[in-house]
C-alpha cells in the first residue's frame, strides 16, 4: 500500500517507518495521523516484522503539529479537539505496539513530534537531536501524550519545568535527565540503532511482547494486580517452544533460535 507522508521498509526482522514530509520538518498534518495507523496495521499484520523503528525524513525526527496549518485558518474547540482525538488513536496504537519500538531521532523532537518519540519504547539520538515541549510559545497545551508520557521519562517537576518554559534542550541534556536512552554520533545513529533493533528482534517475539505490556501497565497499577499479571504470562511462557529453545542454546552454549511459539 502507497502512503504519501510515510515511508515503510523492512529489512530482515526490522520494520522502519519514516515520516516523510521533509520539506516540513515532518510536521505531523492530518494525514500524516491518519497513514500512521493504517502503517501500524501493516506492519502488525507482517509476522516478519519484529521491531520497529520510527524516524524521520530529511535529518530532522519530527518538529510537531503543522503550524502553518494553524495560522491559514482559526480553528474552533470542537475542530481542535476533532485533531488532538486523531492524533490520540495515533499515540495510543504506538504506545501499546505489540512489538519492541524504537525511536531514531535526529534533527528536531518537538512539540508533539517529541511526544510521538516518547511514544517508543526505547530513544535513540544523535548527538545533534533537540527536543522540546514547546506548545506554550504558541499558547498551546502538550498534547501526543505529552502531560503523561514526559513525566513518566523524567518526572513530575523536570516535565513541569518543560513545559512551563518551552525550553528546547539539546541532546546530552536530555540523556542526562532520562528524556532518551542513548546519545551516539550522528555519522553512527544509524549504524547503532540497526544493532539495537536487531539485538531486540532475535529475543523471543511472544515474551516481549507479554513483557511490554505488563511495563506498560504497571505505572497505574498496584503491586499485587501486577504480580497476578506476571504470574499468568509466566504460565504461557514457561509452556512456550520459545523457552525450550533458550533452555536448550543456553547449554549448549549457542545463540537461541527463537520464533515466537
Amino acid at each position: 500500500m502507497g502512503y504519501s507522508t510515510v515511508l515503510v521498509q523492512r529489512v530482515g526482522a526490522v520494520a522502519t517507518i519514516t515520516l516523510n514530509r521533509p520539506e516540513a520538518r515532518n510536521a505531523l498534518d492530518l494525514v500524516m495521523r491518519r497513514e500512521l495507523l493504517d502503517v501500524l496495521d501493516d506492519v502488525e499484520r507482517d509476522e516478519g516484522a519484529r521491531v520497529v523503528v520510527l524516524t524521520g525524513a530529511g535529518g530532522h525526527f519530527c518538529a510537531g503539529g503543522d503550524v502553518k496549518t494553524m495560522r491559514e485558518k482559526r480553528h474552533t474547540p470542537a475542530e481542535g479537539r476533532a485533531r488532538v482525538e486523531l492524533l490520540n488513536r495515533m499515540v495510543v496504537r504506538l504506545v501499546d505496539f505489540p512489538r519492541p519500538t524504537i525511536a531514531m531521532v535526529d534533527g528536531v523532537a518537538v512539540g508533539a513530534g517529541c511526544n510521538l518519540a516518547l511514544c517508543c519504547d526505547v530513544v535513540v539520538a544523535s548527538d545533534r537531536a533537540r527536543f522540546g515541549e514547546v506548545f506554550a510559545r504558541i499558547g498551546l497545551v502538550p498534547d501526543g501524550g505529552g502531560t503523561w508520557l514526559v513525566s513518566r521519562a523524567v518526572g513530575l517537576a523536570r516535565a513541569k519545568e518543560l513545559v512551563f518554559t518551552a525550553d528546547i534542550i539539546d541532546a546530552a541534556e536530555a540523556l542526562r535527565i532520562g528524556l532518551v536512552t542513548r546519545v551516539v554520533a550522528v555519522a553512527e545513529l544509524e549504524q547503532q540503532t540497526r544493532a539495537l533493533a536487531d539485538r531486540i528482534a532475535a529475543g523471543p517475539p511472544a515474551a516481549l511482547a507479554m513483557a511490554k505490556r505488563m511495563m506498560n501497565r504497571a505505572a497505574t497499577s498496584d503491586l499485587e494486580s501486577a504480580l497476578q499479571m506476571e504470574a499468568y504470562a509466566q504460565g504461557v511462557a514457561i509452556a512456550s517452544e520459545d523457552h525450550q529453545e533458550g533452555l536448550a542454546s543456553f547449554f549448549d552454549k549457542r545463540a537461541a533460535r527463537f520464533t515466537g511459539r
